[in-house]
């Protein structure tokens, strides 16, 4: 498997599990695999009613939600500006913010209305509340992590922590953020993340180091985490977890959205590495075929499978 096909794998593993996890959004841990038993190929038709790709919850079946919608504007600013322009990706935040998404979260919202610049938005909004941990930044990595992957660990860890600090002022988040970024580019290069953790974890800021080491741990399991998984540290312990305690893109997923309260971003995450480790052809077709990212704010665009793998390699080129 070349690293271009890895890089689809992660940009559209992502997008899946975030639509999969979307309708058992804040539902208990069990939901996806007591309505859908393992093996039963999702009970029904490719986007058929009793499908995986259900739909629920003021989501359509195969609906991606703002995880997907915002990683697809990072993309296409990186895309159109020829690199990472901040006030750039900032701006398509706020006019997507401004055409009332579907889901939006609160904390990002925020920062995108509050009518602050740029780069005073998040700071200004954590040194109000000191509260911006959570997972809205890790959610939307996908296409930044296949894009800065080629620049090395260095690069794409910085530009992962850029990115995350436009709408989170907390560092944990940034932290969490780009060490996804590394796992991805790890994943790219045809080896094991987890093989790599304790390598990525040592590029973690000290002050935050400890905290992950937790959470990434190999005998680390959800169930012990101190917080919900809408924040970044249990979101991305639970999406590791996911990969290293199952064997196929297919598990992984399921095991994630199986852990219920923030599903689909926590499939998100795990839908992202475990595309990467096993690349677009281990994605069931019953999951991609009804896959569709509408774009608010876009003119009513709606980007399906050919659009993403085509995002994909647009970002790799």
């Amino acid at each position: 498997m070349d690293w271009t096909q890895r890089a689809a794998g992660v940009v559209v593993g992502s997008a899946v599990g975030d639509a999969l996890g979307a309708p058992f959004e804040f539902g208990p841990a069990g939901a996806f695999s007591a309505r859908f038993p393992a093996g039963g190929n999702g009970g029904g038709a490719v986007g058929a009613a009793g499908g995986e790709m259900c739909g629920g919850g003021g989501w359509d079946p195969g609906e991606a939600t703002d995880d997907t919608q915002m990683a697809v504007l990072v993309a296409e600013s990186l895309l159109d500006r020829g690199g990472l322009d901040l006030p750039d990706v900032f701006a398509r935040f706020q006019r997507w913010a401004a055409s009332e998404p579907k889901d939006i979260g609160i904390q990002t919202e925020d920062v995108l209305t509050n009518g602050m610049p740029w780069d005073l938005a998040a700071a200004i909004h954590f040194q109000t509340t000191l509260r911006a941990a959570g997972n809205g930044s890790l959610m939307r990595a996908s296409t930044a992590a296949v894009h800065f992957a080629r620049a090395g660990r260095q690069a794409t860890m910085a530009a992962a922590r850029r990115i995350a600090a436009l709408t989170h002022g907390d560092r944990a988040a940034w932290e969490g953020t780009a060490v996804f970024h590394e796992l991805v580019r790890l994943a790219l290069h045809g080896a094991d993340p987890l093989v790599g953790l304790p390598d990525v974890l040592d590029q973690v800021d000290r002050e935050h180091r400890e905290r992950y080491a937790v959470v990434l741990a190999p005998d680390w399991h959800p169930d012990r985490a101190t917080e919900a998984n809408g924040a970044v540290w249990p979101c991305l312990g639970s999406a590791v977890w996911a990969l290293r305690s199952t064997g196929s893109y297919e598990e992984a997923v399921r095991a994630a959205i199986d852990l219920g309260g923030d599903t689909d971003t926590v499939a998100a995450v795990t839908g992202g590495l475990a595309g990467a480790v096993y690349g677009p052809g281990a994605i069931p077709v019953r999951w991609t075929a009804p896959l569709h990212v509408p774009l608010p704010g876009s003119g009513g665009r709606v980007l399906r499978l050919p659009e993403l793998l085509d995002l994909a390699h647009r970002l790799v080129a």
